[in-house]
């Protein structure tokens, strides 16, 4: 039984640090980094890790090695990511952002929600980090848009459609799961949670024009009236811009639709528009780079 844990902190730049978070991912033999992808107009980085979960007697999850791997990377990105110094064009609240746990192979969501859970508890006490658990992880399934809708993520707070420093209040406008409800403007707020698996598409628009790619974005989104269990983000990308899309039942809604709708609106707008590309691998192919990697750690002297 199997966990992934996609976990984002808000630095792409920095080598130090991503190096230092990286230590941090790899000091635990027993978990495995199948797949990372930074980027650095987005100053944002995100590591997939996978071990297994234990069960006691009545089948409750009591020991995943992901937990202390995840409290390790969390405190070197802490201590070597200042947001107030920060910046970048994706949006961000936390030095780590965001956390979530898919489960694998036989593994349920509630082992994932277990795991989510604990990982928060962690963060409260050992970092005094406010936390909101989202999606199976939150007692009433609120989604992670929503939180972050509530909490000013998606309003930029810099010229040129930047986020840059911390500028929201350092008392949180609402009571966090865990933590406390003063801010570090230094760490910033955490967002963790459990859910299926998503999968995370971005599509690169020829232009610099974000206002358009935002447009376009909105129109894909099932908020804004698009395809159904789809989310998306326009942001800018170094020459061009990007639709980042996070497709929540990638099964049904899929990337060949999200791209064929993408490349009608931008046609409209006078936009071209590149193939897409998933900045993850499919569970299929996470759980077999897992069960490589692992069997190559077990039979290295």
């Amino acid at each position: 039984m199997l966990l992934c844990c996609k976990f984002f902190i808000s630095e792409g730049r920095n080598i130090a640090t991503l190096d230092a978070v990286e230590r941090a991912a790899r000091s635990n033999p027993e978990t495995v980094i199948v797949n990372k992808f930074h980027g650095r107009s987005y100053n944002r980085a995100r590591y997939s890790l996978v071990s297994y979960v234990l069960h006691d007697c009545t089948g409750n999850a009591i020991y995943s090695p992901l937990q202390q791997t995840v409290v390790a990377m969390a405190e070197a990105a802490f201590n070597t990511i200042n947001l107030e110094l920060h910046d970048g064009s994706h949006p961000r609240l936390g030095a780590v952002d965001d956390i979530v746990f898919h489960p694998l192979a036989c593994a349920s969501l509630d082992d994932a929600a277990w795991l989510a859970k604990a990982v928060a508890a962690d963060f409260g006490n050992q970092f005094n980090v406010p936390v909101f658990l989202y999606a199976a992880a939150h007692p009433t399934g609120k989604q992670l848009d929503t939180i972050r809708r509530e909490l000013g993520y998606y309003r930029p707070n810099f010229m040129g459609n930047q986020w840059a420093g911390w500028t929201m209040p350092d008392i949180l406008p609402q009571t966090p799961d865990e933590g406390p409800i003063v801010v570090s403007r230094a760490k910033g707020i955490s967002m963790i949670g459990a859910r299926p698996w998503v999968g995370l598409y971005n599509i690169p628009i020829l232009s610099t024009d974000v206002s358009a790619a935002r447009r376009i974005a909105r129109k894909v989104s099932a908020r804004g009236g698009g395809l159904p269990t789809v989310q998306t983000l326009g942001v800018v990308c170094e020459d061009s811009a990007e639709i980042a899309c996070m497709l929540l039942e990638p099964n049904q809604i899929g990337a060949d639709r999200v791209q064929n709708l993408v490349e009608m609106l931008a046609a409209q707008e006078g936009l071209d528009v590149e193939k897409g590309y998933f900045t993850d691998f499919s569970p299929e192919m996470i759980v077999e780079r897992y069960m490589n990697l692992i069997s190559a750690k077990k039979s290295s002297p």
